[in-house]
C-alpha cells in the first residue's frame, strides 16, 4: 500500500485512487471542479494543482491526474500551488455573470466555496463578457450556460454514467456550449441530478426555483419511498412544506445517484387535494372523532356478522411501524391477519421470496457494478427500480455482460442481450443454469445439450449459460410481477448453487417496504379473495391502511361494485386516493416526512427515515398565498393528524395510556429490536422462517402463459412515470409521463394487418378503450404490452381472464380525440 505525505501528514492508502482522494482522508479539500467520486477526473479545470515536492512526481501537477505512490511528498499550501490555483479561478470568473442575489445555487456553490478557498477576492476585469442563449429542458431542470466554467462534469454524467445522448458539449475555444441540439425535454430519468454534480448554477432545480437558500430550510436525511430500493435522499422542508430533494450518497444502495422520481415525487405531501381533515359519513371533522366512529362501526359489524366479515389491507409503501400495529389490531379485534397482495399468485411469490432470503446471499443494489454477469428475469430495471439500471451500466463499461429475459420491451442505457420468451420459459433457463453448474466439470457437449431445451432460442441460452459457467461475480435478478414461485425458488437455488463464485440475488418488489410485508404476511390470502368473499357478502367491513387497490385492480368496475356494497369501509391514507373518497370514515394520516418510519428494502436491509418536521398546513397555504396570518398560538394548523401506526393502535387500544415509545414497543409482538436496527443493516437472520434451504419448486406454473392461436397475453407493464401512486401526484413529473400505447410484435401486426403508430380499440370485460398501437422487434410474438398509466383507462380488464381474444382488438381510425 502507497505511503505519501501531504502537508506534513503521512498517510497509507489502498493502491488506485489519485492524490486529491488521499488528501480528502485526512481533511485536507484540495479545490476541484471537474473532478467527482463517480465520475472520476479529467483534468479539466486545472483548479486542483498541488506542488510535488519529493517521489516518482516532481513540480506543479493535477491532484486529480496523480495516483497515490509511495513516497510522494506533497504540499497544497506551497506558494507556487496557491498563486497558480489563485490565477485559474480568476481566468474561470472572467466570464462569470456574477448573478448570485438570483441564482438559486447561491448557498451551495463549489464555485463560490472555491473562489474563497482559492484565494480569488477582487474583480480586475472589466471588459466584455461571453453570452450565451439558454434552453428550455423541460419541467425538471432550468438552464442558465452563461454561468458555465467548462468542467464537463454534466455531459460526463449524462453521457458516460447515466447513458443518454440528447445532451453534449458544442462549440470550441471559450464559445464550447453544453446542452442540447435545440430546446427539448431531457430524455434521461436521471437528469436531476445534473443539478447536483453542476458546481455553478448551470443545471438548477426548476420547481423549487426561487423559493429559498440552502440555509431558509429544513434539510435532514431521509429514504425514497418510491421503489423498493430504499436510494438514501437528503430533504429540503421550507414553511411547513417539502420543496426539494436530492441523492445522498450510500455506496451500497444508489452511489451518489437517485432517480427523478424519487427526487421529483414528494409533491403530494403538499398537495392541495391531501387529506387534512377526518370525513365521517359526508361531513369533516377531527381525527379523533374519526377513529372513535371506526372503532364503533367495526365493533358493531363484528357483533352482528362475526369477526370473520371484517377483512383487512395494508399497503407495501407503509412504514414497518404501520404494519406492525395493523397486525396488533387484527389480532386484538379476533380477526384475519391482514392481506397485503392483490392475487394468488403475487402472493405465494412474496411468501417464496421471504423464506428464501439470505443475507449471505442478498445483493445490493450496486453490486450489480461489479458484477461480472447479470441475468435478469422478468425485470424491467428502468422502470420498475430506476436506480439499477446505472448500476448495470457501471457493469457493462467495465466488461460484464447482461441478459435480460422478457417477454416485452425493454428501454435499456446500456448494452445487454434480450432474451425474448415467454414467462413460461423463466424456470426452464435457470434450472439450465443449475444443472450446468452441478454438472461434471469438463464434460464435451453438456452446455449444448443443457442449452436445447432451456429457451426458445438456444443460441442465446448458449451464450447465457456460458458466460454463468465463467463468471465470477454473478448476480441474479428477479421480477415479482412475471415471476412465479418456481423463478423464486431456482433463482434462490442457483445463487447457492453458484455461491463460491460470490453469486448473489436480488428480486425486485412493489414497493418500498413489500420485504418487510412478506416478512410479516402469514394469511397466505390475497385481495382478490376478500373481493370474492365481499361480492358473496360474506365480508361486510374492510380497512384500507396506506393503500387503494383501486389503483392498481385492472377490473376497476368490479372492484369498486364490491366496495359500494360494504356497510363499512374505513380508510387511513395521507393520499386523496379513489378508495379515499369511497370511504364512509376516512382517517388522514402523516407522510413518511413527518412520521418517519423503518423500511426494509428488497436486498433486506433495515433502513429508518428520519421525521424532518412536525406537519401541519403549509404556511403558504395559511395565508392563501400572501402572508401567513399574523396570529400567535401555541397550535400548528393541521398537525392534529397522526402518523399512521399511532392511529391504528388507538383503534385497537382505545384506553392506552402508553407513551409512543411503548406502544412501539407493544406492537414489536415481542420483538423490540425490529425497529432499532441500524441504518442499512441487514434484516435480523432470526427473523426469517427456516425451511427455504430445501424447498422445492411448485407445479409447473408455464401452463398459465399458454394462450392459443386466437388470443393474446396481456402485459401489465410498468412506466417510470405515471405508474406510481405517490409521485404522480407531482405536477412537474406529470409532465413527463409519456403516452399510452400498446406495444405488439411485427408477426402479430402483420397478421392482424396493424400499422405502427396508428389507433386500435381495445374491447374487455365489456368496456373498451381507444389507444396508439407501437409495432415492435423487441416485442414476443402472442403477448401485448400495456403501461399502467394513470388516466389511461387500462382498468378495463377481467382479473379472472388473463388472456386478451385477437378478435377483442380492431383498427380505430381516430383516437380518443
Amino acid at each position: 500500500m502507497p505511503k505519501l505525505t501531504i502537508d506534513n501528514r503521512e498517510i497509507e492508502v489502498p493502491a488506485g485512487p489519485q492524490v486529491i482522494a488521499a488528501a480528502e482522508q485526512l481533511g485536507i479539500m484540495i479545490p476541484r471542479f471537474c473532478y467527482h467520486p463517480a465520475l472520476g477526473a479529467v483534468g479539466a479545470c486545472r483548479v486542483c494543482a498541488v506542488k510535488f515536492e519529493e517521489g516518482p512526481v516532481k513540480g506543479i501537477e493535477m491532484s486529480c491526474m496523480v495516483d497515490a505512490r509511495d513516497g510522494m511528498r506533497v504540499s497544497t499550501t506551497d506558494p507556487e500551488a496557491v498563486d497558480f490555483r489563485r490565477q485559474v479561478i480568476e481566468w474561470l470568473m472572467l466570464n462569470h455573470p456574477h448573478d448570485c442575489p438570483v441564482c438559486d445555487e447561491g448557498g451551495h456553490c463549489l464555485l463560490q466555496d472555491m473562489t474563497v478557498s482559492g484565494g480569488h477576492g477582487i474583480r480586475r476585469y472589466e471588459g466584455s463578457k461571453r453570452t450565451h442563449m439558454d434552453q428550455d429542458l423541460g419541467p425538471l431542470v432550468q438552464h442558465e450556460m452563461n454561468r458555465c466554467i467548462q468542467c464537463y462534469r454534466c455531459v460526463r454524467f449524462y453521457r458516460e454514467y447515466a447513458g443518454y445522448h440528447d445532451l453534449g458539449v458544442m462549440g470550441i475555444g471559450s464559445r464550447v456550449y453544453f446542452g442540447r441540439m435545440e430546446s427539448g425535454t431531457l430524455q434521461s430519468p436521471f437528469s436531476g441530478n445534473l443539478i447536483d454534480i453542476c458546481p455553478t448554477g448551470v443545471f438548477t432545480d426548476k420547481p423549487s426555483r426561487f423559493i429559498g437558500r440552502r440555509w431558509d430550510f429544513e434539510r435532514r436525511p431521509s429514504i425514497c419511498i418510491h421503489c423498493s430500493l430504499g436510494c438514501h435522499v437528503t430533504t429540503s422542508v421550507h414553511l411547513r412544506e417539502v420543496v426539494r430533494q436530492e441523492a445522498r450518497v450510500n455506496p451500497t444502495i444508489n452511489g451518489h445517484f437517485i432517480c427523478d422520481r424519487g427526487r421529483y415525487g414528494f409533491d403530494y405531501a403538499g398537495h392541495p387535494d391531501r387529506p387534512r381533515m377526518a370525513r365521517l359519513h359526508g361531513r369533516n371533522g377531527a381525527p379523533h372523532e374519526a377513529l372513535a366512529a371506526a372503532r364503533e362501526s367495526l365493533a358493531g359489524v363484528s357483533d352482528r356478522h362475526g369477526a370473520g366479515a371484517l377483512a383487512v389491507m395494508g399497503g407495501t409503501r407503509g412504514s414497518l411501524e404501520t404494519l406492525l400495529a395493523l397486525k396488533h389490531l387484527c389480532r386484538k379485534g379476533g380477526w384475519a391477519d391482514p392481506v397485503f397482495w392483490l392475487d394468488g399468485r403475487q402472493t405465494r411469490v412474496m411468501k417464496a421470496v421471504a423464506e428464501l432470503y439470505r443475507p449471505e446471499t442478498a445483493a445490493d443494489p450496486m453490486d450489480l457494478a461489479t458484477a461480472d454477469m447479470i441475468l435478469a428475469i422478468g425485470v424491467d430495471p428502468l422502470n420498475e427500480a430506476p436506480m439499477l439500471a446505472p448500476a448495470m451500466r457501471l457493469a457493462a463499461r467495465n466488461g460484464g455482460r447482461i441478459f435480460m429475459a422478457h417477454p416485452g420491451p425493454l428501454s435499456l442505457p446500456f448494452a445487454a442481450r434480450h432474451l425474448m420468451g415467454s414467462p413460461g420459459a423463466f424456470d426452464r433457463l435457470l434450472s439450465a443454469g443449475v444443472n450446468l453448474l452441478k454438472g461434471p466439470k469438463g464434460e464435451e457437449g453438456l452446455l449444448e445439450t443443457t442449452a436445447a431445451t432451456a429457451w426458445p432460442d438456444p443460441g442465446a441460452a448458449v451464450e447465457m449459460l456460458r458466460n454463468l459457467q465463467q463468471s465470477k461475480r454473478p448476480v441474479i435478478l428477479v421480477g415479482s410481477d412475471l415471476a412465479g414461485v418456481g423463478t423464486v425458488v431456482l433463482a434462490a437455488t442457483l445463487a447457492r448453487v453458484a455461491a463460491p463464485r460470490q453469486a448473489k440475488v436480488l428480486n425486485v418488489l412493489p414497493g418500498a417496504n413489500a420485504m418487510a410485508a412478506a416478512l410479516m404476511d402469514e394469511s397466505g390470502q390475497a385481495f382478490t379473495d376478500v373481493l370474492t368473499r365481499m361480492e358473496t357478502g360474506d365480508v361486510k367491513a374492510l380497512v384500507l391502511a396506506e393503500c387503494d387497490p383501486l389503483w392498481d385492480f385492472p377490473d376497476r368496475r368490479r372492484l369498486e361494485a364490491a366496495m359500494r356494497s360494504l356497510e363499512t369501509l374505513v380508510v387511513l391514507d395521507c393520499v386523496d386516493t379513489a378508495a379515499a373518497r369511497l370511504a364512509h370514515i376516512l382517517i388522514p394520516t402523516q407522510t413518511v416526512f413527518e412520521s418517519g418510519g423503518v423500511y426494509v428494502n428488497a436486498a433486506g436491509r433495515t433502513q429508518r427515515a428520519g421525521t424532518l418536521f412536525t406537519g401541519g398546513l403549509p404556511i403558504r397555504r395559511t395565508g392563501n398565498g400572501g402572508h401567513p396570518p399574523r396570529l400567535f398560538g401555541r397550535d400548528i394548523p393541521g398537525a392534529d393528524i397522526p402518523p399512521a401506526w399511532q392511529a391504528l393502535w388507538r383503534m385497537a387500544e382505545p384506553d392506552s395510556r402508553l407513551e409512543p415509545e411503548a406502544v412501539l414497543e407493544s406492537i414489536c409482538l415481542g420483538q423490540p429490536d425490529l425497529l432499532t436496527q441500524q441504518d442499512s443493516g441487514r434484516f435480523p437472520a432470526d427473523r426469517i422462517k427456516p425451511a427455504g434451504e430445501s424447498r422445492e419448486a411448485e407445479a409447473d406454473e408455464s401452463a398459465e402463459w399458454e394462450t392459443g392461436p386466437d388470443a393474446f397475453r396481456l402485459l401489465l407493464a410498468d412506466e417510470i412515470f405515471g405508474v406510481e401512486i405517490l409521485s404522480s401526484r407531482s405536477p412537474c413529473l406529470q409532465r413527463m409521463e409519456p403516452e399510452p400505447r400498446l406495444w405488439m410484435s411485427a408477426t402479430d401486426a402483420r397478421e392482424l394487418g396493424f400499422n405502427d403508430g396508428g389507433w386500435v380499440q381495445i374491447q374487455s370485460n365489456g368496456a373498451t378503450m381507444a389507444v396508439r398501437l407501437t409495432v415492435s422487434g423487441r416485442m414476443t410474438p402472442g403477448f401485448l404490452s400495456l403501461p399502467r398509466l394513470r388516466g389511461s383507462g387500462w382498468q378495463i380488464f377481467d382479473r379472472r381472464s388473463p388472456v386478451l381474444a385477437k378478435r377483442n382488438i380492431s383498427r380505430r381510425e381516430k383516437g380518443n380525440e
